[in-house]
């Protein structure tokens, strides 16, 4: 017995050292073999006709976050007749594997916006690393310039330029956040055009600013939305706090802190074609500020400033887009959903929609006058 159960073991044996040597070594790389990109500029190439430039911001790693006196970056620039060029070239410029898995910022020159968006834009769709995780923005001047500012405040293994996107860091209404996804769906769909936040660069180049935006539509330069634009742009599609606005009546003036504003539109209809564009909007509140001493008892008084000075600059913004025949908001969409499907309903949609009549409709309800009584 004992001999037959130590013949088993001596097969046993020779069998499992027979599988292991036949075994292959898995693709698995360590970490300190890899690199991360956190954020990808692309330019207009200067040195190749139609190509581009594509800088990479790759974070270094540091042995420890409390000791670390800032961040620790290397940037790679390469120009190529494409993206997917441009990268596999920089991929021979540093000794480790690029991981795209964590860059979340994709920044694009405003120039490139104008033709060819679909062009570049279907490499990084085609990327399942970073389709569904990245931010896409327009930069001022360059992308690369905007990638390679370094503020005091940025810390290691953090960056500055995701942190002003989404709700993971400041949160403001002047702030237009675009995933990339969202980008590439506005882009191809008819009634809607995508719209992006503007990054630009402060005059020392030290500090970046985001509070613009451009309104993206092929074949045609991209509309810049002002600050003030872009915030009605935000509230009115988003619904956003932390709105503020002066209004202004006689000798009294006053700041509005909205903190729930609720919008809703229709299309308005006559024998299958649009005859107006109808919205309703609704704004909770309080006094922020203002130039004199205000009273409980005048609040309905102050209702109706704040809700005449807010319809007239939602008209405002929604005739800018409108004349310049932009549909930020998305309103041929809409449209597009309450009719059966033909194949000239978008065409007679934006034949109809630069001369639409705007009904707006602006309610302030103000909860107090901000001052203890």
């Amino acid at each position: 017995m004992k001999l037959r159960f130590k013949r088993y073991k001596v097969i046993f044996v020779a069998i499992s050292f027979s599988f292991i040597s036949i075994l292959a070594g898995c693709g698995f790389k360590d970490i300190d073999k890899r690199v991360f990109v956190t954020g990808i500029g692309v330019d207009p190439a200067e040195k190749e006709d139609g190509g581009y430039k594509v800088t990479l911001k790759l974070s270094l790693p540091v042995a420890s976050i409390k000791s670390s006196t800032g961040p620790n970056y290397e940037y790679l620039v390469h120009e190529g007749e494409t993206l997917a060029e441009a990268i596999r070239i920089l991929e021979t410029h540093t000794d480790k594997v690029l991981e795209f898995g964590h860059a979340k910022m994709i920044v694009i020159n405003e120039d490139l916006l104008q033709d060819n968006v679909k062009d570049f834009m279907d490499y990084f769709i085609r990327r399942s690393d970073i389709q569904m995780i990245a931010w896409v923005a327009a930069a001022k001047t360059s992308a690369e310039s905007i990638l390679r500012i370094e503020p005091a405040a940025e810390s290691a293994v953090s960056s500055t330029l995701i942190n002003f996107f989404g709700s993971s860091g400041t949160d403001s209404p002047f702030i237009t956040s675009t995933f990339l996804y969202e980008f590439r769906r506005n882009m191809l769909s008819d009634g809607i055009d995508a719209v992006l936040p503007l990054i630009e660069a402060s005059e020392d180049n030290k500090e970046l600013i985001v509070n613009k935006s451009l309104v993206v539509k092929e074949k045609s330069k991209p509309f810049e939305l002002s600050s003030e634009q872009s915030k009605y742009y935000n509230t009115l599609l988003n619904g956003m706090s932390g709105f503020s606005y002066k209004a202004e009546s006689e000798d009294l003036t006053f700041v509005i802190n909205m903190e729930k504003t609720n919008v809703h539109y229709k299309i308005l209809m006559n024998n299958g074609q649009p005859t107006a564009i109808k919205m309703n909007v609704k704004m909770i509140g309080v006094i922020g500020q203002s130039n004199k001493n205000l009273s409980l008892k005048d609040l309905n008084k102050y209702d109706k400033i704040a809700s005449e000075a807010l319809k007239k600059k939602i008209e405002e913004f929604l005739t800018a887009v409108q004349e310049k025949d932009l549909d930020p908001m998305g309103f041929g969409l809409r449209y597009r959903t309450m009719m059966l499907y033909d194949k000239n309903t978008i065409s007679e949609w934006q034949k109809a929609y630069t001369t639409l009549p705007l009904d707006v409709s602006v309610k302030v309800s103000l909860k107090g006058t901000g001052a203890i009584e």
